[in-house]
């Protein structure tokens, strides 16, 4: 048997690479523009640290300052990142991402007078300034949302100790980090063609979706071997990553560690809670489906190591870059002209890196800064499952085009809580496409099973993730210690409850927890599912309403940051304050059971 080489990135056509240089023509200039920048920090401070509410004309001239700083930065460190990520293997631009890295914490040290100055200024003298200087006006969400934070920020010597203290605070996550990438070993397993392979993380969901049990089984009871064996290590982690989030919350005046965690974007309490209450609710949705997956897979007995396989086989079909383009583009026309418009110029000037090369970084990701294209990073392979890639990161990446080519710098990124919005929609649109254009039975039955897949990964098992923070959280405010029996108890507790009396219990998943990175970036998780519900609404609203939906929706996608992420949703036609979209989004996902029940059966 022959081997495919890998290519290296110069045998890559140069039509399927993005077009970086547009971005810095002249890479020759960057050290010295890293010097430029750390000059104008130091002046920056010199000039306005003590005199930044002087005036209404000194303040604006601070921000206007210090957004051109951040900007050239920003640029900078989005190239070199970017080019690394081209090859991880070039030394080159490791360094001038490091050097990138390192300008940036001298800036940011420079300006850490900046929000405590602010702060201390008079609230009312600020509003003022906002209402009599002209051009302060583009900042007055930014200087309210400040204010509305007052209370939870510290004094001047206060915030320079927990600054200092950053580092150590952070320790448990990078402790997990190495324990889980670079320390856990899985051992091997044997494979479907019986040979002895290395069990990772990045081959395990391979064989949990694969169709030989035995193997499937072998590599999850081997996976979770290796947390098991790791639990006391990984409890003491996590016990004291927990206390970190409650202290520094109780620090800062906060009334829980959630409370503090939600404050940032200014999201309500009950958006949390409805989002609970209503899926724990629509649990009996989801043991419908595990029990029809267990008749579906022909299982006297269904264990979670079942979970993953397909229940629909179907001929593997090669779709080109190409043709996965002309799809997208016949998915999204609910959308509009100008969409379709703006986004095969974004294809033309080159915006996306298609295809893997030696060195390259893996995965997929849209990123750019307020300068620069919204470049999309692929590892295209001819699947449909790459299909759903590009669709998701060019709704990342429109979602960019429109707020940057209408907001301020200040307001020119995204939430997580309306960023995975326009991805979702676009997947959504793209499922809409081709399950009313497909006409072989057993192709939409496998595109069914996928659709439930997607809630079932993203709404339920991301909403049972949010529910064990907020218990672990609770129980740490209430002065427990969390021990590894303690929380694989209440991690079954939850399993349990969700995946209902169709799955058998066994004593393996209750260490998935202690496997899940995203604990310890604790109240992040429940976002996936809010956006997933938001897109599903707004995504149904685009179909059944059209145009004037879909111009709704573009309109969202101008906002950037110019708002709380609540009340950006609004502009779409969502109101995730009520539990009306997560309500609608079980709905859409019993409609679909019923169709996939009904053609299976």
């Amino acid at each position: 048997m022959g081997s495919k080489e890998l290519k290296t990135r110069d045998q890559i056509d140069s039509r399927y690479k993005w077009n970086i240089e547009a971005m810095m023509p002249d890479e020759g200039i960057i050290d010295g523009e890293l010097e430029k920048i750390k000059d104008a920090a130091r002046a920056y401070t010199e000039r306005f640290s003590g005199h930044l509410a002087d005036s209404g004309e000194t303040l604006l001239a601070a921000f206007e300052e210090k957004d051109s700083i951040w900007r050239r930065l920003e640029k900078i460190y989005v190239y070199a990142h970017m080019k690394r990520d081209e090859d991880n293997g070039s030394s080159k631009y490791q360094g001038m991402t490091d050097k990138a890295v390192s300008v940036i914490a001298a800036v940011g040290a420079a300006m850490s007078f900046f929000t405590p100055e602010l702060l201390a200024a008079d609230e009312a003298v600020l509003l003022k300034y906002t209402e009599e200087t002209p051009g302060l006006d583009t900042y007055e969400f930014v200087i309210k949302d400040a204010l509305r934070q007052k209370k939870h920020v510290l004094s001047s010597a206060e915030e320079t100790l927990m600054a200092q203290m950053g580092e150590i605070t952070g320790a448990t996550n990078d402790i997990f980090t190495m324990l889980n990438n670079a320390d856990l070993k899985f051992g091997k397993i044997t494979d479907s063609d019986g040979d002895s392979v290395e069990l990772t993380h990045g081959n395990y969901i391979k064989f949990m979706e694969g169709y030989n049990r035995d193997v499937r089984k072998e590599a999850y009871n081997a996976m979770y071997d290796g947390y098991k064996g790791m639990i006391n290590t990984i409890s003491t982690a996590y016990n004291y990553n927990t206390k970190t989030d409650v202290v520094g919350a109780r620090i800062r005046k906060h009334e829980s560690a959630r409370a503090a965690a939600l404050s940032g974007d200014n999201i309500p309490a009950q958006v949390y809670d409805n989002l609970v209450a209503v899926v724990n609710d629509s649990l009996p949705l989801l043991h419908r489906y595990t029990a029809l997956r267990k008749e579906l897979l022909g299982l006297d007995k269904l264990y979670m190591y079942d979970m993953y396989v397909p229940l629909i086989s179907i001929p593997e079909k090669h779709i080109s870059f190409e043709e996965g383009l002309d799809i997208i583009r016949k998915a999204l026309v609910p959308l509009g002209a100008e969409y379709i418009e703006k986004m095969n110029k974004g294809i033309s000037e080159g915006w996306m890196d298609v295809y893997e090369n030696k060195g390259k970084t893996s995965g997929a990701y849209s990123f750019g800064c307020y300068d620069s294209y919204p470049y999309i990073l692929l590892n295209y392979t001819d699947t449909l499952k790459d299909v759903f890639t590009i669709i998701h990161e060019m709704g990342h990446s429109m979602h960019s085009t429109y707020t940057r080519q209408t907001q301020p710098y200040v307001y020119g990124g995204h939430s997580i809580f309306t960023a995975e919005v326009a991805s979702t929609v676009n997947e959504a649109l793209l499922m809409n496409y081709l399950l009313e254009n497909e006409g072989d039975p057993e192709m939409r039955k496998y595109l069914l099973n996928l659709h439930l897949e997607e809630f079932r990964t993203t709404l339920f098992r991301q909403t049972m993730f949010a529910e064990f923070e907020d218990i672990t959280h609770r129980a740490i405010e209430e002065g427990q210690v969390l021990t590894g029996d303690w929380m694989c108890d209440e991690y079954q507790a939850l399993n349990d409850k969700y995946y209902g009396p169709a799955v058998e219990r066994d004593d393996v998943i209750r260490y998935e927890w202690a496997r899940i990175p995203h604990f310890y970036n604790a109240f992040y998780v429940y976002k996936y599912a809010t956006g997933y519900s938001a897109a599903t609404a707004i995504s149904s609203r685009i179909l059944s309403q059209g145009k004037t939906a879909a111009e709704d929706y573009i309109e969202f996608l101008k906002t950037g940051e110019s708002d709380y992420p609540i009340e950006l949703l609004k502009i779409a036609g969502v109101d995730m304050g009520s539990p009306e979209p997560i309500k609608a989004a079980m709905r859409k996902f019993e409609s679909i059971l019923d169709e996939f029940e009904e053609l299976v059966k």
